[in-house]
């Protein structure tokens, strides 16, 4: 019999975060080795009435890809992709790589020609998950790859894991509803807000969130989850600020960035390891070098770095801004072939004020 815990993230993620319903097209998405979590979603969503389409990926096709492909194939778009972002109900994702590193030492251009072939499908994913046309989320199974990266045992992983996710409850659709009634009031409460001022140690930003409503992150798109987020204005943003932990792009970990905003757009980044690659990225395209994201974290349960931008995001006491792509549901103005999260700890003494009330103070929120 399978993990129990395997079992009740399954159903969480068909029958919470995506909510299939009978005759929905779903494309369950991830490699071989997740085959007890792959079977159980096949099982969850044949019993809510939905088609199954199992989408089982190998270890080391990606690398394969890159460095087997010419300019041409590296621009070809997958008309399997296309089908599953353009025509399908549901998109359940996992993480699930056995070597999170494969592709440490592939060319920064050959991932950029890659995503800026897929800008218009990007684009297409983007407002058909803002209109709830496709309804997606993204989760992860536990492999010795992601243990190394957090620097645990893959038992200590999957505790943490399954505890992140309530997998490891009784009833985790209650305590994700439980979630969600206590972010929408955070929510709520910024409802109609303007102006945001960002200060700290690592940190000294201003933006405005006029016409920019926060949207409440309940585990429906990411599992976990835990966050409130916006797009903020795009030429509304300035300042700088210092990323306290290594952001991670394609397999490709950059450490130790600072960037300085004027007006929405990038006017200087650095970067101790990678810096390249930093700029590389933040040139894929026009709307590269702009903030499509700003979110506070709020997962008490995530309480440490693991690598991995899915759990790391929604460490409670931190923020993080996206480069690249804005949400639609925002009002956001920004396009990109990218959305790239970078993530800034504020528990030493980090504040935000909104329309000059405090609102958050080294990790907790005022309101």
């Amino acid at each position: 019999m399978a993990d129990t815990r395997v079992i009740n993230l399954a159903k969480t993620l068909v029958n919470y975060s995506t909510k299939v319903k009978p005759g929905d097209k779903v494309a369950v998405i991830g490699k071989a080795i997740a085959e007890p979590l792959l079977l159980e979603l096949q099982r969850e969503v044949l019993r809510a009435g939905g088609h199954p389409h199992m989408l089982v990926r190998l270890e080391g096709s990606q690398y394969i890809a890159y460095t087997e492909s010419s300019e041409e194939q590296l621009k070809y778009v997958s008309p399997m992709q296309k089908m599953v972002i353009e025509d399908f109900d549901v998109m359940i994702q996992l993480f699930s790589d056995c070597n999170t590193k494969s592709l440490s030492n592939i060319d920064p251009a050959l991932q950029q020609l890659t995503a800026q072939a897929q800008a218009e499908l990007f684009k297409t994913y983007m407002q058909r998950s803002a209109s709830g046309d496709l309804r997606w989320v993204l989760s992860m199974f536990p492999t010795t790859g992601y243990a190394q990266d957090a620097e645990m045992s893959l038992e200590e992983l999957q505790a943490y894991v399954y505890s992140t996710t309530y997998s490891d409850s009784d009833d985790p659709v209650a305590e994700w509803n439980r979630i969600h009634t206590e972010q929408q009031e955070l929510v709520d409460w910024l409802k109609g807000k303007k102006q945001v001022v960002v200060k700290g140690p690592n940190v000294d930003l201003t933006l405005s969130i006029e016409g920019r409503p926060f949207i409440n992150s309940d585990g429906s798109n990411n599992m976990p989850s835990g966050e409130i987020f916006t797009s903020p204005v795009e030429d509304s943003i300035n300042g700088w600020i210092k990323f306290t932990y290594p952001a991670i792009l394609r397999g490709r970990e950059v450490s130790g960035i600072e960037i300085q905003l004027k007006d929405g757009r990038v006017e200087k980044a650095t970067a101790v390891k990678n810096e390249d690659f930093l700029h590389a990225m933040l040139n894929t395209d026009e709307g590269a070098s702009g903030v499509g994201e700003f979110a506070i974290g709020t997962n008490k349960r995530i309480n440490r770095f693991i690598k991995n931008i899915l759990f790391d995001e929604k460490i409670g006491g931190t923020i993080h801004m996206a480069f690249g792509a804005g949400f639609p549901e925002c009002n956001s103005k920004n396009v990109s072939a990218i959305h790239w999260d970078m993530i800034c700890d504020m528990r030493d003494g980090g504040t935000i004020h909104v329309d000059d009330e405090l609102f958050y103070d080294s990790g907790e929120f005022k309101k």
